[in-house]
């Protein structure tokens, strides 16, 4: 019976906090919200007694919403400005919305006063096809204009007004040829190629993967990479990968021979008091303990090492006046190492963590254009964090 209580309790306050907050909401103007916490709260069981407060609340904040959307109409109207006709037909997408999330849990009853909530509904639809149809004018036609000129931006503005048109209306028009027209012209096109500065053959795979920009994901949406020029493209920045220096070391084995000692477990033996005797537990049986043994090893280690590193720079360039704009360094290295080892006497001597060594065997070093192209793996992590982090339009 307490938990029962105690239970009740809880649901009794839950909602006294629940109706506060939406009486706050209401009180300071946040409508909406105030109706989005009164239909939560009235989608079950809208007809109790304890659902009254939230009745009157959404009757409330809806009646204020309603004056507020309205008189805010009116007033873009009086503005005849047609910047303002997209919050013209927002609002009306609003008020339509609203009611729409009404309708499911009505009728809701007033018990006090005998009656049902009112909420005066109105039918939108004309309202917003006219603002839809006068919005879908002015953004096609703003869009038209911006087109004129010759500026990047300026295309930019259009591409956003007409994918915009084309969302509230599809197929409006020639919309979606003019968002291509838009898309291509308003793009900044940037030649990507490399130079090789060193005294070495850069591994031609390695080139078409540094240059490979579909597997980068650099793309972003006004910037395209081309690692060939294509005919028709007017490019306005180079980006030059400049090989400088590519170092690879000898091929080294280095060796070293070390001893190593330890105390192992070897079994298990009778474990012997002081006076010579056995040891016997409770239960009348001989007490067996690990028999410990001293081992020794002699470890004879190899070291297969060879390592390859790439210095180049990365230089962004402006083709429409051909002016540096940008340069940085960029660094890469990769290093082949290969472990192995041998031993004499007996292997548990060395640290568990070295067994490995012992199962593995001298192994062929790859070739230096094996070891450019490895570079290359880390280079182009590089090279992406450089341009992600520095595009050449901000």
């Amino acid at each position: 019976m307490k938990k029962i209580t105690l239970l009740l309790s809880f649901f009794i306050i839950a909602s006294g906090c629940g109706v506060k907050q939406t009486q706050n909401l209401l009180s300071s103007g946040n409508y909406d919200q105030a109706i989005d916490n009164a239909i939560s709260n009235l989608r079950t069981n809208k007809d109790k007694k304890g659902k009254q407060d939230y009745v009157y609340l959404l009757e409330e904040a809806f009646a204020k919403a309603q004056e507020r959307d309205l008189n805010s109409v009116n007033l873009f109207a009086k503005d005849a400005n047609p910047a303002q006709l997209e919050k013209i037909y927002n609002t009306y997408i609003q008020l339509n919305q609203r009611q729409e999330d009404i309708k499911p849990i009505l009728p809701l009853k007033l018990l006090r006063e005998g009656r049902n909530a009112i909420f005066p509904f109105d039918n939108y639809n004309d309202r917003i096809i006219s603002s839809k149809n006068a919005l879908s004018s002015y953004l096609y036609t703003n869009a038209k204009n911006l087109m004129n000129s010759t500026d990047k931006l300026n295309f930019r503005k259009a591409f956003d007004d007409l994918e915009y048109l084309n969302k509230i209306n599809p197929n409006y028009k020639n919309v979606l040829q003019l968002m291509d027209e838009s898309k291509f012209k308003g793009s900044d096109f940037v030649w990507v190629y490399t130079k090789n500065e060193t005294n070495m053959i850069i591994p031609v795979r390695l080139q078409n993967d540094l240059l490979d920009f579909g597997t980068l994901g650099l793309n972003d949406r006004w910037t395209v990479y081309h690692s060939s020029k294509q005919k028709g493209t007017n490019y306005d920045y180079g980006m030059i990968i400049n090989f400088r220096q590519i170092y690879i070391s000898p091929e080294q084995i280095k060796e070293r021979e070390f001893a190593k000692e330890r105390i192992v477990k070897d079994g298990t033996k009778k474990l012997i008091d002081a006076n010579g005797k056995e040891v016997i537990d409770d239960k009348g049986k001989v007490v067996m303990v690990d028999d410990l043994k001293k081992v020794n090893a002699s470890i004879y280690e190899f070291r297969q090492f060879k390592s390859c590193q790439i210095t180049a720079k990365i230089d962004y360039i402006n083709l429409r006046n051909n002016q540096l704009i940008k340069t940085f360094p960029l660094t890469s290295e990769y290093v082949f190492e290969n472990i192995y080892a041998t031993y004499k006497g007996d292997r548990r001597a060395s640290d568990d963590n070295y067994f490995s060594y012992f199962d593995k065997r001298a192994i062929q070093f790859p070739s230096s254009e094996q070891m450019v192209y490895d570079t290359g793996e880390d280079l182009k992590a590089k090279l992406k964090g450089i341009i992600t982090q520095n595009r050449f339009r901000n």
